[in-house]
């Protein structure tokens, strides 16, 4: 399989084990009882535990570095990309969904017609970004041996 791919398909993997986690974690708190409609929302939610960011971003950057070597210009670059997008998780998109949060609570406390709730986009804990490195380190390790393996046989 060709590098590209695997570290693609890291970066994939990773998201998709995050939010798959994330629903898991739902159903076990309401007991499997789920409508289709909150299973999407589980799947799609931004924020909570753990990070599809970190996990996607730092997912590709282990596979490349095991592909490239870890002090490679590609690795460099997607870690250097992961910090940021990390970063902005935990402190910039937290703060704007905490913010939401309180203008959502200000629009149904004012009872005026005009002014609905927003849709919220949260961001994340760093307990959250953490766990989300932690899987990401995992994905991208799992991802180059066993994609790895494909382009052998």
């Amino acid at each position: 399989m060709d590098d590209g791919i695997t570290i693609l398909l890291a970066f994939v993997s990773g998201f998709v084990v995050a939010q798959v986690s994330k629903l898991v974690g739902a159903l076990i708190k309401n007991k499997g009882k789920m409508s289709g409609k909150e299973v999407v929302y589980w799947l799609f939610r931004s924020g909570g535990m753990p990070s599809g960011h970190s996990a996607s971003f730092i997912a590709a950057a282990t596979a490349c570095g095991w592909i490239r070597g870890f002090t490679s210009v590609e690795c460099v670059i997607l870690i250097c990309m992961s910090v940021i997008i990390i970063y902005d998780a935990v402190n910039v998109r937290y703060a704007v969904g905490e913010h939401g949060k309180l203008l959502n609570e200000i629009a149904v406390s004012d009872n005026n017609v005009k002014t609905k709730p927003q849709k919220l986009v949260e961001g994340h804990t760093l307990p959250q970004a953490a766990v989300g490195i932690l899987l990401g380190l995992v994905v991208g390790t799992l991802a180059y041996y066993l994609y790895g393996l494909v382009s052998v046989a």
